[in-house]
Order: C-alpha cells, then sequence, then structure tokens
C-alpha cells in the first residue's frame, strides 16, 4: 500500500491478503453468502425444537401433559442462556459450532432409537442445550455483520418453524412415516452448520473483531496479524483506542480469578442487564408466555367430534395447529422490512388476551367450528413472530455499539423464559381443561 495509509487501512489490507477476499461482505455475492449462512443458522437451530415439539404428543401420549416435552425442550435451554453472560465469552465461535452439533445429532437419536419416555426426555435436554447455545451463539455473531444478518436468522428461525411442524405433518399425518424414522431422518441436519459456518459465512467486519475475545482467539487471521506484526495492532490501538492487552486479557487463563474478582464480574454483569429488562425483555416474555400457553396447555383441548374436523384421528388437530402457529411466525419473522413495531408491549398485550380467548373456548366452547381455531393459531404466530424480530431489531439499533453483543445475547434469555414459565403453567391447565371437558361430556382430549 502507499507510503502514507492510515493504521486502518494497512489492517484491512493485510486481512484482505491473508483471507479469502470474497468473505470480506462487500459484493452483492458476499451479501447473498451472509444471508444464506444466516438463514441456515436460524433454520436449523430451531428446525429440531420445533420437530419435538410437534413430536410431544407421540413421544408422551395423549394422556400425559405436553408441557412435560416442552419443560424438557427448554429447561436446558433457558439455563444455558441464564448462565452465559458469565462465561460464554470464554468460548470460541467454532468451538461452539461443533459443541451443538453434537449434542443435537446425539440428541435427536436418543430420541429417535429409545423406547422409554424418560431416555427420549434425555435426548430432548441434549437437543435444547444444542438450540439454547446455537440461538446465544448466532444472535452474537450479528453484531459483527451487517443488519441483513438479524434479518436472515430472523428469517431462518421463522422458516424453520413452518418447515419442522409442516414436514412432521406431512411425514406423519399425510404419508403415515413411522415417528421413529422421522426424528431420526432429522438428526442429520445439524451438520449443516459446518457448511454455513466454515464454507459460506463471510468473515466478520476486522475491526469489530479484533475487539472480541471470541474471534480474537479464534486461531483466524486476527490473530495471525497480531502475532506477526505487532506494530500493526499496537498502531491501531493509538487510532480506535482499543487497548490490546485488555483485548488479550479477556483470554487470558493463565490466571485463576479470586472470589472477589468473580463477584465484581457477577455484579457487573447483573448491572448490564438491568436496563434491557422493562424495555426489551420484560414485553418478549410476555409473549412467550402467552403463545406457548396456548401451543402446550390449551391447544390439545380445542377439539370437536371428530366427524366435524377434516381429520382422521385427534392427534393430527395438535399438529396441525402447531403448523399454522408457525406459519404465522415464519411471515411476520420475514416481515421486518414492511411492518415495524416499536411499541413491544402492544403484541405481548393482544397475545394475552388469545390466552383468554382460547381458555374460554376450550371450557365452554362458543367458537363454532374448528376453522375459526385454526384462524386464531395462525393469528397468535404472526404475534408472536412480530415480537420476535422487532424486539432484537430495537436492541440492535438502540444499545450502544459496545454493549450490543452482550444485549443480543441477554436478551435471548427472555423466550426462554417465558416459555419456562409457560410450561409450567402447563402442566397444570392441561390436566385442569382436559377435566372439565370430560366432566361435561366430551372426553376427546383423552384420545388418539
Amino acid at each position: 500500500m502507499a507510503g502514507n495509509s492510515s493504521p486502518v487501512e494497512e489492517l484491512d489490507h493485510e486481512i484482505e491478503s491473508t483471507i479469502r477476499p470474497q468473505h470480506l461482505p462487500r459484493t452483492k455475492s458476499s451479501q447473498s453468502r451472509l444471508f444464506a449462512a444466516f438463514w441456515i443458522y436460524g433454520l436449523i437451530n430451531n428446525v429440531l425444537y420445533v420437530i419435538i415439539l410437534s413430536a410431544a404428543i407421540d413421544l408422551v401420549g395423549a394422556n400425559v401433559p405436553k408441557a412435560t416435552v416442552l419443560l424438557a425442550d427448554v429447561m436446558p435451554s433457558f439455563f444455558l442462556k441464564l448462565t452465559a453472560p458469565f462465561y460464554i465469552h470464554r468460548i470460541r465461535y467454532r468451538v461452539r459450532i461443533f459443541i451443538l452439533v453434537a449434542l443435537s445429532l446425539f440428541g435427536m437419536q436418543c430420541v429417535a432409537l429409545s423406547s422409554s419416555i424418560s431416555a427420549r426426555l434425555f435426548g430432548v435436554v441434549l437437543a435444547s442445550a444444542s438450540s439454547g447455545l446455537g440461538e446465544l451463539t448466532f444472535l452474537q455473531l450479528t453484531h459483527f455483520y451487517s443488519p441483513l444478518s438479524m434479518a436472515a436468522f430472523s428469517s431462518g428461525t421463522g422458516g424453520a418453524g413452518l418447515a419442522g411442524s409442516f414436514l412432521y405433518l406431512v411425514a406423519t399425518t399425510w404419508l403415515r412415516l413411522s415417528v421413529r424414522g422421522t426424528i431420526f431422518a432429522s438428526s442429520l441436519l445439524p451438520l449443516l452448520f459446518f457448511l454455513a459456518f466454515f464454507w459460506i459465512m463471510p468473515q466478520p467486519d476486522p475491526h469489530l473483531a479484533s475487539q472480541s475475545s471470541t474471534f480474537a482467539s479464534s486461531g483466524t487471521a486476527y490473530s495471525l496479524i497480531e502475532d506477526e506484526d505487532p506494530s500493526i495492532t499496537t498502531s491501531l490501538s493509538s487510532e480506535t483506542g482499543i487497548d490490546r492487552e485488555s483485548v488479550r486479557s479477556r483470554i487470558d487463563f493463565s490466571k485463576a480469578p479470586s472470589l472477589e474478582q468473580i463477584m465484581d464480574y457477577m455484579s457487573r454483569t447483573v448491572s448490564r442487564l438491568t436496563p434491557l429488562f422493562c424495555p426489551y425483555m420484560l414485553p418478549l416474555m410476555l409473549v412467550y408466555i402467552g403463545e406457548y400457553v396456548i401451543n402446550q396447555g390449551i391447544s390439545p383441548t380445542l377439539l370437536f367430534p371428530i366427524e366435524e374436523m377434516p381429520f382422521t384421528y385427534y392427534r393430527d388437530a395438535y399438529v396441525t395447529y402447531g403448523t399454522l402457529y408457525q406459519l404465522g411466525v415464519f411471515i411476520s419473522r420475514s416481515s421486518s422490512h414492511f411492518v415495524r413495531i416499536r411499541r413491544l408491549y402492544v403484541p405481548a398485550a393482544l397475545q394475552l388476551l388469545n390466552v383468554v380467548i382460547l381458555t374460554a373456548q376450550s371450557m365452554y366452547t362458543f367458537i363454532p367450528n374448528v376453522y375459526i381455531i385454526m384462524i386464531i393459531t395462525f393469528y397468535e404466530g404472526l404475534l408472536g413472530g412480530a415480537a420476535y424480530i422487532n424486539t432484537f431489531l430495537l436492541v440492535s439499533e438502540t444499545v450502544a455499539i459496545d454493549e450490543r453483543e452482550f444485549a443480543m445475547g441477554a436478551v435471548g434469555v427472555s423466550d426462554s423464559g417465558g416459555i419456562v414459565v409457560a410450561g409450567t403453567i402447563c402442566l397444570y391447565l392441561e390436566t385442569f381443561l382436559c377435566a372439565y371437558q370430560k366432566a361435561n361430556g366430551r372426553p376427546y382430549c383423552g384420545m388418539p
């Protein structure tokens, strides 16, 4: 380069000569690859979660609350997300990819090949841990790319809901394939993470990546440059205010922290979480409480006599409701370029209203047919998907850039927290509603 180039320009040139130039997201081709990579992340990370919930009635039977599967499918993910802000920055992104692939692959095979409910639930737990790690990882990765990455990931998660529920509906309800074979085939899908991460995804913004230990310690070009030419990063530090030693200290494992340091770090982490709770985390949590109370606690009881529904078995209604819900999620998560919602408590209030309406329907049957229930279920999905994408878009637009990576991961706790609350409610709600229906001459909820 020319002798009067700035240190930043020199670093960019060094990076572009070290990695594949097409990895930098500056052309139409690289933008397409960025979208494809994050769409695959969203699709594959969520599709197994959706398949498990769609299969809940087949995994535990009609007489066991479907919230049993829901809690096994979300508790590990919730715990991981809740604790991750305290340690996730120490795990490199490429290591996370290997971990989540191994967990999901083994977990889904346990679900498919086991005969006992307890063994199946253990497999669900492993797949849930993978899903939680994946969502946290991919949301944090969007910090290093343009807003297109967030839109692609959100669309992919919506697509996962539709693809997972629809494929399970087609395989087990229309084609009458075995549940075991369907779930086993789906266990191979996480292998696509390797393709997306190592071959499709462009390299991150070098200036942002240099400030993150998860990239700085990953063995990529960014750390190699520092090793080969310390003058580059030294000059960069003076230009940008990035303290090279502070970055290095974030990945130094040679010194064990004291209890005082651990407590201080936890205190600072909690203080960073506090301003995120009311504007972002609480409304998203309320939306998820509402939709999962409906999906796992109320929808298994939204039944009519089999001759009044377009199904062969009562379990087909549960799978169909799930597919329509996921269709609504997909449409709304893919529509952020056209419709924006900045008042996040609006979809939360509307979703809780859906809970009231459908609970009353389960008890008193004032809605005359199943088709209106299907429309409400689709609308429920629209609200849930809109709340999700608009929450994270607002975080990316309003949170300071130096806090954004942390905020993306932290706000991700909200959906899992809401699902845990909903699952706990549903353990009792579905049992109550089903018993109420049977006592009033409607025994459909216990039928296959």
